[in-house]
């Protein structure tokens, strides 16, 4: 889920901080060609594009944050939920690009200074240029690609459920042993693909919010709520739940993971959308995984890294032969960047999962800072590569 991030100052030298920003209606209206870039600068309270229309087809956004807060960019659907294409953790200072294919319509911009709230908002519309979107839409690759990483999205969801079910069974009946083991393996279908289950803000707010993302008298729901209740050991003083509320939470839990399941099986999705996601991922790996935010509680963060390196993985292999078709070099360096990762994580397991995430010396988390950083370059050139022609 998205949240800000404190790092650590090693860590924050190393970590791609990426993020989202803000819209004002101090934006300047005009019309771009296509494929040209639209730069949006995000202050605290500011955000201002170069152009509030394209044409359809591949367009560039370039989002600067020049505020002091880590901040947002968000493109809607013309309802003002459905997430189109999105950036994330952009720290101040930071510019962060991504390219996205869009057809004829209305859209909404939003920046979130902070990262939270509906964020700073305002209309874009995109006219009709007359061509395919994306022009290699009919291209034999792109239907591949996309039909191969649906059937691993929709695959996914469906054992979210059925790990759900296990976990909340185990933790219903006070069977605590058993749900702390199930825990990290009931969330990795979650981590892996995050980024798509995050375009639901409803569900990843009942599922996925930590104990510092909440509102004044919200209540909390989700993994992180039970978290806490089955590793109390690191609050200063908690009372344990009851039967009866441990029972709730359980149901809500299945219940939001069904819910889940059934909106992604309507999805599908271009191949920009997959590219995005991948860099997403490994944006989720930077700001909350290796900081040890994500499972405060538990330390299990080990096993999200792994989770959300897996789904980017996936998400680069399905568009690997396009991606070598139009840049041989860049599937050279990524195939290796990502060995070299997973080279690091496999020395932190133990027998069926990972050391936990407060036993890892300082030096082999920089070490993963680094390769992180290393694959997240050339992988967020991936969009670019598979829209381009």
């Amino acid at each position: 889920m998205p949240r800000t991030a404190v790092l650590p100052l090693w860590l924050a030298a190393v970590l791609l901080v990426t993020g989202c920003t803000s819209n004002s209606a101090s934006q300047k209206s005009s019309e771009i060609a296509p494929e040209a870039t639209i730069t949006v600068e995000s202050s605290d309270t500011e955000c201002t594009l170069s152009a509030t229309e394209a044409v359809s087809g591949s367009v560039r956004f370039s989002v600067k944050n020049t505020g002091n807060d880590v901040t947002e960019f968000y493109l809607y659907g013309s309802d003002g939920e459905r997430i189109v294409s999105e950036v994330e953790n952009i720290g101040p200072g930071l510019t962060r690009e991504f390219v996205t294919a869009l057809a004829a319509g209305s859209y909404i911009t939003a920046c979130k200074p902070g990262m939270s709230g509906d964020g700073i908002r305002a209309d874009f519309t995109v006219t009709d240029s007359g061509k395919d979107v994306p022009a290699a839409g009919k291209d034999q690759l792109v239907e591949q690609a996309t039909d191969r990483y649906r059937d691993y999205v929709y695959g996914q969801a469906e054992l979210l459920v059925d790990k759900t079910e296990e976990f909340a069974a185990a933790y219903r009946s006070g069977d605590l042993a058993a749900a702390r083991a199930l825990y990290p393996v009931a969330r990795t279908p979650w981590e892996s693909i995050e980024t798509v289950a995050e375009s639901f803000a409803d569900l990843d707010v009942a599922l996925d919010a930590r104990e510092a993302d909440l509102e004044p008298g919200q209540i909390w729901t989700g993994w992180h709520r039970i978290e806490k209740d089955l590793w109390p050991q690191r609050a200063k003083s908690y009372r344990p739940l009851g039967a009866k509320q441990r029972g709730v939470l359980a149901a809500k839990l299945v219940a939001d993971t069904t819910e889940l399941e059934k909106r992604v099986g309507e999805l599908s999705f271009t191949v920009a959308q997959i590219a995005n996601g991948a860099t997403g991922l490994m944006e989720e790996v930077a700001t909350s995984k290796l900081t040890g935010e994500e499972e405060y509680w538990s330390r299990t963060d080990l096993s999200d890294i792994q989770a959300n390196v897996t789904g980017a993985h996936e998400a680069f292999e399905s568009l690997e032969p396009i991606v070598s078709a139009g840049d041989a070099d860049l599937v050279e360096t990524l195939d290796a960047r990502f060995a070299e990762l997973q080279t690091l994580l496999d020395a932190q397991r133990r027998g069926d999962g990972f050391v936990p995430y407060d036993k890892v010396p300082a030096e082999q988390l920089k070490a993963l800072a680094d390769a992180v950083n290393a694959l997240a370059e050339p992988l967020s050139r991936v969009g670019a590569v598979v829209l381009a022609g």
